[in-house]
């Protein structure tokens, strides 16, 4: 338990000693945000700070930070630094400037601010890969919450049923405004999964389970570590409660209803420090599942009800589990909302209309229950979307840190800040996707040398980058607001 309790502590001063470090280099001020300024009724609507720091926390934290974190526990106290280091240098720092970007240039969706500093070229590309991956997300978090709340009710109401009700609230969440179902249910929701992350956090001291320590070692304890190495297997699979791309598609959401720049610290930073937290409390208490029962349980699920159940008994369990369910549901809404958006911009739809909302979101919504069908129809279906999903998602934030990093260049400011994050990420993901079964299958040597190879390039293209920039034209091109 010390090890745990460093990490839990160290999370909350890297908000208060590297956030603020952070927020110094980006510089926020007193201008007017697009809440403001480009106040629509339907997204660009002025929210409270809490509020939205609320629904930023759901928004990103979704099933990642519990079943990821559950899956990312079996590979041992390596798990626990990833959340760490991961959380307070690469994720919350990559939530934060994605969401002052937005915030700082008119509320723009994700690939619009990739594009602006990466080029049309990939602009092109990250529309396309962003709204493929939203709708993803939208598969992947209806199946999820929809068989935890069968198990809840009666046998009556069942898995399907529960997919036609969490699919049609889904509907429902991305074509109304902002402040009509998202900004009234969320503070609701937040209650149960922080109620939850609580519980099990006072259980954690209670039982005083025997954790892995930092002086027992690093080594991989899963029971498959052979095939399945610490890198880059563990950094994929905790992916939310570490850093995760899909977070930068959410921060527009929010940057859209600030008031205030002063307050991104708290909404960006603060949010993903807050899911790390909750990763490292679940990774914490399925160390303890695994030690009592063995790591032949795969189903995070099981996982989740058995804890619960175990330490907070029938109706702290159900409230538990409530929680568990809010996440998924509260990021499957807005991932379909934040797809709408990027379509939206990039075809240049005002979102006033309901009728141009529909134009939009009618194909999107096909598209996601063809996924849904599959991954219901095959029973691998869903494990193999999830996969590729995961995958898609630290992609994401490779293209996000880049991106952050050329402008901190351009800006002539501390871009040494995302520079290394990126950099690690390159290697995760082009190093993943080579050893990975779901990916090219190849073998660990030849993986590693690839995926070194890949960073080696990136670091060399952002050198010759950096070198040629000198137009002061180009410069305010790039940093004009």
């Amino acid at each position: 338990m010390i090890t745990f309790t460093i990490c839990l502590l160290a999370l909350v001063a890297g908000y208060f000693i590297y956030g603020r470090l952070v927020e110094r280099v980006f510089g926020p001020d007193d201008r007017k945000t697009p809440a403001l300024t480009h106040a629509d009724g339907v997204d660009y609507i002025p929210l409270p700070t809490w509020k939205i720091f609320m629904i930023q926390f759901l928004n990103i934290a979704g099933l990642g930070p519990i079943f990821g974190a559950i899956m990312g526990a079996k590979f041992g106290t390596a798990s626990y630094l990833w959340i760490v280091l991961g959380s307070i240098f690469a994720g919350a720092t990559h939530d934060y400037f994605a969401g002052m970007l937005s915030l700082r240039n008119g509320g723009e969706s994700l690939p619009e601010i990739v594009g602006r500093y990466l080029g049309l070229t990939t602009k092109q590309v990250m529309r396309g890969f962003t709204v493929i991956l939203m709708i993803l997300v939208g598969a992947v978090f209806v199946a999820g919450p929809a068989g935890l709340l069968a198990k809840l009710t009666p046998d009556s109401l069942d898995t399907t049923f529960w997919i036609i009700v969490v699919f049609i609230y889904y509907i429902l969440a991305t074509l109304l405004p902002v402040d009509k179902i998202i900004g009234k249910i969320y503070p609701l929701f937040a209650v149960a999964l922080l109620f939850m992350a609580v519980g099990i956090l006072v259980m954690l001291y209670v039982h005083h389970p025997a954790l892995p320590e930092l002086w027992d070692g690093l080594q991989n304890t899963h029971p498959d570590a052979a095939a399945l190495p610490i890198f880059p297997i563990m950094f994929v699979s905790i992916a939310c409660g570490a850093i995760s791309g899909f977070h930068a598609t959410q921060s527009p959401l929010m940057a859209r209803c600030m008031t205030s720049e002063r307050h991104g610290r708290p909404v960006f930073y603060g949010a993903m420090i807050t899911e790390g937290i909750v990763a490292l409390i679940w990774a914490a208490a399925a160390t303890y599942f695994y030690r009592e029962h063995g790591m032949e349980e795969n189903n995070a699920s099981v996982i989740v009800d058995a804890i619960t159940k175990g330490w907070l008994g029938a109706v702290g369990g159900v409230l538990a589990i409530l929680g568990v369910i809010a996440a998924p549901i509260t990021s499957g809404d807005t991932a379909f909302r934040s797809a709408r958006l990027i379509v939206a911009d990039f075809l240049k739809l005002e979102q006033k209309s309901i009728r141009r909302r529909l134009y939009i979101c009618v194909p999107m919504f096909i598209a996601a229950i063809g996924l849904l069908l599959y991954s219901l129809r095959d029973k691998d279906g869903f494990d193999m979307i999830w996969r590729y999903f995961a995958w898609a998602n630290q992609t994401l934030s490779v293209f996000t840190l880049w991106a952050i990093t050329v402008y901190l260049a351009c800006a002539r400011k501390m871009y040494g800040l995302t520079l290394v994050p990126a950099l690690f990420m390159t290697a995760v993901c082009s190093t993943y996707i080579c050893i990975a079964p779901e990916g090219l299958g190849l073998s660990h040597a030849v993986s590693y040398a690839i995926g070194g190879i890949c960073t080696l390039g990136a670091a060399v293209w952002f050198a010759v980058w950096k070198n040629r920039f000198n137009s002061n034209q180009e410069l305010k091109k790039l940093l004009h607001n």
